[in-house]
């Protein structure tokens, strides 16, 4: 009898493992340093079969709090219905337009004078960027003109450094504002305040505990409080809380979040430990846990994600309310850097419902990668990106995570959610890691995931760029729907071909505009018009609001619209801040007007702005900025 089960195990071991062969080909080898130029953008190598191995995980211990399996506790009712994988999948798929459109790219700009590092769209319809004041020159200067020592760079560049270190730029023009930015802001995170206002925490070097304030305005720049927080925040995220205020995790060293007003530089700063980063920093230098996924519940607490390990957190007291399973497979953060969202959540539900909240957490590297992309140097070798996905339920108490794969590696990727609810995958390379010239063969090929299509369905290769978007790059979701590209510095400073600097990378100063599938033009007729004057702009929670369209060729039915709600999202080292999407719920579609109902409460939407998009048939209008509140 036990041989018989022996036997068994082992077929069923040897299928699996056939299983695990095919299911993760495309392979990619562990290389060592190369070059790129221009005249050779695509920069792939031929694949040797190396498959990064599973790392072990740590069981998990801790109480089981109110937001368990069945309900959202306080928010939602303890008796409602709980949402099922079937009823999810039945996507509103009636009349939605189809194309084989796999999207475009154009140049936006040749040199917008700053490498983006972080960035932030902002109510005024200016995106917002910067890069660091401690790694050399930019190439635009202040206006008007500020002067300041030099760190880093060349050392036949000026001793003082007369350039700006942040732009706004307008994203219907491209034209550029240089700004003012005071302390290194530099691996630093940040989020839109209550007021549309941008606020930056922590940084490098005399920037570390700096809080940075800039207003939407045309001749506006930042100010700050330099010694503002309680902890040095390098490498930390940043997250809007219900009552508008900010949660600041984590950071180098820094075991233990804060919380800032979203509206004043001075406050109180007051420190609270979470042991969550301690047990997670992998050592040797490798860490694999800064920049933490982190996002607001339905019912106030926190999801934080910091390697392979994940709690639901109470932000208010410390304490875990959940432990919830380890992905498998691989780190997920700074420096392997995968990529995460949390997946839409969709209020146009039955009243006696509870919407599903998922997260969706893709690629980054093995725990050891770092170790041979960086901390070995002078010799370096880049470790294939992880190619898996892994989402997980929140609603249910004994989830595990549904892995799938994508069709390529990333690392150091954007993961962006699009008007329409499906999820883009943007820029990042194939093989390495986060850091100064870590990272090797770009990935150029954004992938569309479609997280209501089933399962082996869901992933779309799109258009490829020609640019590599490496180490240092962002992407911002633009209110007409495309996605504004720009940044990519893998090096501790400028390195460009006209100063015949040595690079594998050059730091790229053009910025690109991709046209996702839903902006192909033969699906323009479907495209309707947001009439903004006519349409309510300021929101109060779980009311009802209106929302005029232009006209249109013949009746809009219903179950042919969505309207969705986005929060803007700070981007930087492959993470959005704050990013999140709304599916509202739609009571009345008639006579030109759509009749919505506004989120319930801070806990779906903190106080804010947001981009309302009107969804016709799979194509988002032009987005309205709106604004929620009390």
């Amino acid at each position: 009898m036990r041989i018989s089960s022996t036997t068994n195990l082992l077929k069923s071991l040897v299928v699996l493992s056939l299983l695990f062969y095919y299911a993760t080909g495309d392979e990619v080898s562990p290389h060592t340093v190369s070059r790129y130029r221009r005249s050779n953008p695509t920069h792939r190598s031929q694949n040797n079969g190396h498959e990064p191995g599973a790392t072990k995980t740590a069981g998990s211990k801790g109480k089981k709090g109110a937001f368990g399996g069945t309900r959202f506790g306080f928010l939602f009712g303890n008796n409602r219905q709980q949402p099922t994988d079937e009823t999810e999948e039945e996507l509103e798929i009636n009349e939605i337009a189809t194309t084989k459109y796999r999207g475009s790219w154009k140049i936006d700009s040749e040199n917008a004078g700053v490498s983006a590092m972080h960035v932030q769209l902002m109510p005024n319809n200016k995106a917002v960027w910067f890069d660091s004041t401690s790694n050399g020159l930019s190439e635009i200067q202040n206006n008007p003109p500020l002067c300041k020592p030099r760190f880093g760079g060349r050392n036949t560049d000026p001793p003082q450094d007369c350039t700006a270190h942040g732009v706004e730029y307008d994203i219907e023009t491209a034209q550029v504002r240089p700004l003012k930015v005071g302390s290194s802001p530099w691996c630093s995170s940040g989020g839109l305040g209550q007021n549309g206002n941008l606020v930056s925490t922590g940084g490098d070097k005399d920037g570390f505990r700096a809080v940075r304030n800039l207003n939407p305005c045309p001749n506006c720049d930042f100010e700050e409080n330099a010694r503002a927080l309680f902890a040095n925040r390098w490498y930390a995220t940043q997250h809007t809380l219900e009552d508008g205020s900010f949660i600041v995790v984590g950071g180098r060293n820094a075991f233990n979040y804060e919380i800032v007003p979203s509206d004043s530089l001075q406050f109180t700063p007051k420190m609270i430990e979470l042991a969550l980063l301690e047990d997670t920093t992998d050592d040797g230098g490798r860490e694999n846990n800064l920049y933490p996924f982190v996002n607001l519940l339905p019912d106030g607490n926190l999801f934080v994600f910091a390697n392979y390990k994940s709690i639901v957190l109470n932000p208010n007291t410390g304490e875990t309310i959940r432990n919830l399973p380890d992905l498998p497979g691989g780190s997920r953060n700074y420096p392997a850097s995968g990529m995460s969202a949390l997946l839409p959540i969709n209020l146009d539900i039955d009243e006696n419902s509870v919407p599903k909240v998922e997260v969706l957490i893709c690629g980054g590297n093995t725990r050891e990668a770092y170790t041979f992309s960086d901390l070995q140097q002078p010799k370096r070798t880049f470790l294939p990106a992880l190619k898996d996905c892994g989402k997980l339920n929140l609603n249910k108490e004994n989830a595990k995570w549904e892995i799938e794969q994508m069709p390529s590696r990333r690392v150091m990727g954007d993961m962006l959610l699009l008007p329409t609810g499906d999820v883009l995958m943007i820029n990042g390379a194939q093989a390495g890691t986060s850091a100064w010239d870590a990272a090797d063969i770009p990935n150029l090929t954004p992938v569309l995931y479609s997280p209501k299509k089933k399962k082996g369905k869901r992933f779309q290769e799109l258009a490829p760029t020609t640019i590599p978007r490496m180490y240092h790059s962002v992407s911002v979701v633009l209110p007409n729907g495309q996605i504004l590209v720009a940044g990519s510095n893998t090096n501790a400073f400028y390195k460009m071909e006209k100063y015949n600097d040595d690079f594998r990378f050059p730091t790229e100063l053009r910025v690109e505009k991709f046209s996702p599938p839903y902006l192909d033009p033969a699906l323009e007729k479907y495209r309707l018009e947001i009439l903004e004057e006519q349409s309510n702009k300021q929101l109060k929670y779980g009311g009802e609001f209106n929302v005029a369209i232009g006209q249109t060729k013949g009746k809009i039915k219903k179950s042919n619209v969505k309207v969705t709600m986005y929060s803007p999202p700070f981007t930087t080292h492959g993470y959005s801040m704050n990013q999140r999407l709304l599916i509202l719920k739609v009571k009345e579609v008639a006579n030109r007007h759509i009749s919505v109902v506004a989120p319930p409460s801070g806990t779906l939407a903190p106080p804010g702005h947001y981009l309302l998009f009107v969804v016709h048939r799979g194509v988002p209008s032009q987005g309205m900025w709106v604004h929620i509140a009390q």
